[in-house]
């Protein structure tokens, strides 16, 4: 069968729902992330193929595009390549006119419906709305004065101030939590608005992704009894545009948490106030302070952890320090063959785990010793 040849002048275009990530380090590779939005189907690309499709914008041609090729690499692509690339970019629905594959196309088997989020008694998800992003964008209206740095610089050192309080009088609110647990109904009324700080939580992620740009899937609850959370799933998170929106929307949850906290913060530091009230709100400042520190921690499946994977420009983070230590502790040249931005990288996250996971075991021992000598 006699090859297809790509017309030199065939100006190809990605689809309209296409998005690509920034570079991104997945074991001792670059990567791109591209991602068909309307499918929702995602796949990695190596630079080279980067180079290529990212410039398929409708505007240049194939001989502009392998001009464009031949200067950045050194070679020239073969008129061959051309073909089964444009063909498998449009299979999978991410190029818009590419010409038909070449091969004979396999027989599909008739397509499933599709079937309901897998829902029992002890665990299963349910959506909330019918059109979270429209849900997110009412929402982005609302608070969208208070995302300006104008607005939300303020708020932050208000939250700051707040911490740094609350941790000189960290005794008093260890005691005060301690009793807590002795309130059935002040505890209740605690893990009440608790869980409607993690609510808001996962809400202020799709607002903050709205914000920049992003898309928001799904809003909705999933359980595993005893636990119930809310959930907000931004689909195109990866390719949000800028490092520092990804950075934004990662840690907007965390930053929503200590918001809530504020007024609470107020009315503890300045109202008159009984003993057990007084008590209560000591406890819901450290659990809620707690609660918003522990997901910037580093660690998977954490905010914490996407927003070290954002700074260290890497996907699969923790597979791929682990991989490479394997193979460092091992003395493997196959160590030696990762470039030096990856060593650095892993290494980096590497020691930010350790330094994590031993602040955390510091915490937990004092906490303990606390508990265990305080006067009854």
């Amino acid at each position: 069968m006699t090859a297809v040849t790509v017309p030199a002048h065939h100006r190809p275009e990605l689809g309209a729902g296409v998005r690509i990530s920034a570079p991104l380090l997945h074991g001792p590779d670059v990567v791109h992330l591209i991602k068909n939005t309307d499918s929702g189907q995602a796949y990695k690309v190596g630079t080279k193929e980067h180079f290529l499709i990212s410039r398929m914008d409708g505007t240049r041609s194939i001989e502009e595009i392998g001009a464009e090729y031949a200067a950045h690499f050194g070679r020239r692509l073969a008129d061959a390549n051309w073909q089964p690339l444009l063909a498998s970019l449009g299979a999978r629905g991410l190029l818009k006119g590419a010409p038909a594959p070449t091969v004979p196309s396999q027989p599909q088997p008739p397509p499933q419906p599709p079937h309901p989020p897998a829902r029992g008694l002890l665990r299963g998800t349910i959506r909330l709305v019918a059109d979270a992003d429209a849900t997110t964008a009412a929402l982005h209206r609302v608070v969208r004065p208070l995302l300006s740095p104008w607005a939300l610089a303020p708020l932050l050192a208000l939250t700051a101030v707040m911490e740094v309080l609350l941790l000189l009088r960290l005794p008093e609110l260890i005691d005060a939590t301690a009793g807590l647990f002795t309130e059935p109904a002040l505890l209740t009324a605690v893990a009440t608005l608790l869980w409607l700080s993690t609510a808001l939580h996962e809400l202020a992620h799709g607002v903050v992704a709205r914000h920049h740009g992003g898309h928001v899937a799904e809003i909705g609850l999933r359980w595993r009894l005893p636990v119930v959370m809310m959930y907000c799933t931004v689909d195109d998170f990866l390719h949000l545009p800028g490092r520092r929106a990804r950075l934004a929307t990662a840690g907007a949850g965390a930053v929503m948490n200590l918001l809530f906290l504020l007024p609470f913060f107020a009315v503890w530091s300045l109202a008159p106030l009984d003993a057990a009230t007084d008590g209560a709100l000591g406890a819901l400042l450290l659990l809620g302070s707690v609660q918003a520190f522990t997901m910037l921690v580093p660690l998977p499946p954490l905010d914490g952890y996407k927003m070290a994977s954002q700074l260290l420009g890497a996907t699969g983070l923790a597979a791929s320090t682990a991989a490479f230590l394997r193979l460092t502790v091992r003395r493997d040249p196959a160590a030696a063959g990762y470039p030096s931005r990856a060593r650095r990288a892993y290494a980096t996250y590497a020691l930010l785990a350790v330094l994590t996971l031993s602040a955390l075991a510091a915490a937990l021992a004092l906490l303990v010793h606390r508990l265990l000598t305080a006067a009854p």
